[in-house]
Parts: C-alpha cells; sequence; structure tokens
C-alpha cells in the first residue's frame, strides 16, 4: 500500500495533535482567568493530558499511519480522548494532589476529542488536496 502525502511525515500529525492540546489548555485556563497561575499550573494539566492521549492513543489506533487518512476511521480520535480524559483527570489530581473533579473529567475529555477530532478532519482534508 503506497502512503498518501501526509502519511510519509507523521510527525505533522502528532505536532499538531500537541498543538490542539496546548490550545484546548491554555483556552480552559484563560476561560477560568488562570493563565496568570504560570507555567507549572499549566502543565499541571497538559502534561496528563499529553500522556494519557498518547497512551490511549496508540492502543486505539489513532497513530496508525494506515488508519489516519481513512474517513471511516475518524471515529478513533474521538473514542481516544473520551478514554483518555478520565485518566488525564486521575493523573492531574495526583500531580496537584487534589480530588478527581467529575465536572473538569466531562468538561477535558469532551472538549479535547472534539477539538482533536476538528484537527483530524482537517488532516485528513489537507492530506486528500495534496494527494491529488
Amino acid at each position: 500500500m503506497q502512503l498518501s502525502s501526509l502519511q510519509k511525515f507523521p510527525y505533522l500529525l502528532v505536532l499538531g495533535d500537541v498543538f490542539v492540546l496546548v490550545i484546548v489548555t491554555v483556552i480552559g485556563f484563560s476561560t477560568h482567568e488562570r493563565l496568570s497561575a504560570g507555567i507549572p499550573r499549566l502543565l499541571s494539566t497538559f502534561v496528563p493530558l499529553m500522556v494519557s492521549w498518547g497512551l490511549i492513543g496508540v492502543h486505539v489506533g489513532v497513530f496508525d499511519p494506515t488508519r489516519i487518512t481513512d474517513p471511516r476511521q475518524l471515529w478513533r480520535p474521538l473514542w481516544a480522548m473520551i478514554l483518555a480524559g478520565p485518566f488525564a483527570g486521575w493523573m492531574r489530581a495526583l500531580w496537584l494532589g487534589t480530588a478527581v473533579a467529575p465536572i473538569f473529567v466531562v468538561v477535558l475529555g469532551g472538549v479535547s476529542a472534539l477539538s482533536l477530532l476538528a484537527w483530524r478532519v482537517l488532516y485528513l482534508f489537507l492530506d486528500q488536496k495534496l494527494s491529488r
């Protein structure tokens, strides 16, 4: 099977994922007027989010080169982040020494899932345009 244009550069997909999760984290902090809390506090959300996305995403197949440009596989990033959200919330709670806030887990997982899905749709669109 021949790889498409963007499949030859899988790091672009991963960089896009990282960028999306940075944006989700920054927007989350800014909507709560907590950007002034500083980088360590931002990292307390971003790092668990990235770790959970990476660990669960690998098992769900979100980085598989044969699946990333198949529109029928767009459920994978959505499902992976729905599973990763609670794991990220748990890791964040451990990091901060607090209890897991269920509403935080739902919002973090949901917003991240939809944001990653939007990015993956854009990636798919760009791949199809470049492959023509």
